[in-house]
């Protein structure tokens, strides 16, 4: 199964290309897709679809997982993220992939396996798990490879088993 990770934003989207089978992942490719600062929002978005569409149409996966958003004290800034996650969502299911969404704590006790992990320590099991020579970057390329593997880990359980092959938004 190919998997594209997401760590939504306006002025970057963390990406990553992960392959999964045989209870083993790699990763093939991961980075983030930027827009221009002081740009129109609509424009910022539509660039977001644009540069997203062509990563699945050049890489193929058969599902994205991307992480729910956590508000925390900056309600602008959380609505501008919102309207960016709704054009990466429309982009997505209009490219015909199954969606899976994860909050930071799924992704943490995914990876790490304990849902208060810090990010050091998420970010160095990524590094294990992959058996990679040091941790992606930038930071937002890493995350969206840890949501990656999250869904790898979470499509492989066997409470996914027994349900069949329903697609589930959250696991």
């Amino acid at each position: 199964m190919r998997i594209l990770g997401l760590d939504p934003g306006v002025a970057t989207v963390g990406f990553s290309i992960v392959d999964s089978g045989r209870g083993r992942q790699q990763l093939v490719r991961c980075g983030v897709i930027t827009t221009p600062a002081h740009t129109p929002h609509s424009s910022r978005l539509d660039q977001i679809y644009t540069d997203l569409e062509a990563l699945i149409t050049q890489f193929h996966p058969e599902c994205m997982a991307i992480e729910e958003l956590f508000f925390n004290t900056n309600i602008t800034t959380g609505i501008s993220v919102a309207q960016a996650r709704g054009v990466i969502l429309l982009c997505a299911y209009r490219c015909g992939l199954q969606i899976a969404e994860y909050t930071p704590l799924q992704v943490k006790q995914a990876v790490v396996g304990y849902g208060r992990a810090e990010k050091r320590q998420v970010m160095d099991m990524v590094k294990r798990i992959l058996n990679l020579p040091a941790v992606p970057r930038p930071d937002d390329a890493a995350d969206a490879v840890a949501i990656a593997l999250c869904h790898a880990r979470s499509n492989t359980s066997l409470l996914r088993e027994r349900e069949g092959s329903n697609p589930c938004s959250t696991i």
